[in-house]
């Protein structure tokens, strides 16, 4: 196998934003991709206050020149992407913790196999230098190749900056946050989670003019999701499961998205399905399992993963090739009539159990274009970008 709203905060600019959907619990659940022995998570474990990481490196195998898992061919065409004409000038940042000191030469193994061409990447630390990293980390590491080779997957021709904050530490997070703004990003894409009530968000780093923000869902399920994803102003990413036949493409929900009803966050007013008084999520989704990656700094070489960190920079990328990231307000226009039509809609599929509504079914209630885990669809062309 080679798819201007204000955020709302009572009195105060941080805000600690509990990770469960109204009801939940503070707890994370052992997740059914753990359980059932199909996958790792890059990132174990997280300090208090800290984020995680979202990619899994999956039990499938694959080494080069049979390579396993999806290809930029497959991205492009399941999503009907014009990846070959577009995304010139276009910048994508991505926001990631800790140092990867392969992640050039490993970009340049994953594009030069895929025919991709030279990157146009740039790396920079929190501070805004291309010099003094931050320490490297394995896992960590693994996540950053992703975000670069599927930012390139769907957009070979976009720039790429990734900015590499100290720690997974809130605080450090934001400040990239922050830099990527000042190197001029577009677009920027966060692949990790924050699940605890400890960690804090600050979300006026998640809601500058002219500026798109993409967040994986989380990979836990119904109901286990927190900031960055579940802001209003940032576009909440969840996953799929593909699949292709001799007639083309199809999708279902992938089983471990994160999705629900926030607790936390006063629902916008260009939301409006009717079973949750806050903010759903998530908004979109693409990709997230079974997807090929190169990558040298954990000793893997190629091998499969997936999560909500594949679709996330994946969506960036979708972005960027529509070209007018800095006059949209993302999320709003995925909730408008005219986004469904360049979406593909998700009918099938659950990522938990919510008593059959579509907060975690797909094809179910009012919404049956609408499901939680998948949002309203995936791409099918750059139209409802």
């Amino acid at each position: 196998m080679n798819g201007a709203f204000k955020f709302f905060a009572p009195l105060v600019a941080v805000l600690a934003v509990a990770a469960c959907s109204a009801g939940g619990s503070s707890s994370v659940p052992v997740p059914g991709w753990q359980s059932n022995g199909l996958a790792r998570a890059a990132c174990d474990t997280a300090p208090p206050g800290g984020a995680r990481c979202l990619v899994l490196v999956e039990s499938k195998g694959g080494a080069r020149p049979n390579v396993s898992g999806w290809g930029p061919s497959d991205i492009q065409t399941a999503y009907n992407l014009p990846s070959s004409t577009k995304g010139t000038g276009e910048l994508v940042a991505i926001v990631d913790a800790y140092d990867n000191p392969d992640v050039t030469s490993d970009l340049g193994e994953y594009r030069s196999y895929f025919g991709l061409g030279t990157a146009k990447f740039h790396k920079y630390n929190q501070k805004g230098q291309q010099s003094n990293y931050p320490q490297g980390s394995p896992g960590w590491g693994v996540e950053i190749d992703l975000d670069a080779q599927m930012v390139s997957a769907a957009c070979p021709k976009c720039t790429i900056d990734l900015i590499e904050a100290n720690s997974e530490n809130s605080s450090d997070l934001q400040t990239a946050e922050a830099e990527a703004v000042k190197l001029g990003a577009h677009i920027i894409s966060n692949s990790w989670i924050c699940y605890s009530y400890s960690c804090t968000i600050d979300p006026s780093y998640f809601d500058k003019k002219g500026v798109v923000y993409t967040a994986g869902s989380g990979d836990d399920g119904y109901g286990q999701i927190g900031p960055p994803m579940s802001l209003a102003t940032v576009t909440a990413v969840g996953g799929t499961t593909l699949a292709k036949n001799s007639s083309g493409y199809s999708e279902t929900v992938w089983p471990y998205a994160g999705a629900g009803c926030t607790s936390e966050i006063k629902k916008p007013k260009w939301q409006h399905d009717p079973s949750c008084s806050y903010r759903t999520a998530a908004d979109v989704s693409a990709v997230a399992d079974n997807v090929a990656e190169y990558d040298t700094f954990s000793g893997g070489g190629w091998f499969t993963v997936g999560g909500t960190s594949v679709a996330t920079p994946l969506i960036a990328a979708v972005y960027a090739l529509a070209g007018n990231a800095s006059k949209v307000h993302a999320d709003k226009q995925l909730w408008s009539k005219k986004a469904s039509k360049g979406l593909h809609v998700i009918t099938s599929g659950s990522d938990g159990s919510c008593g059959g509504s579509y907060l975690c079914t797909a094809g179910t209630g009012q919404y049956k274009t609408y499901a939680g885990p998948t949002g309203w669809g995936t791409p099918d062309g750059v139209s409802a970008f």
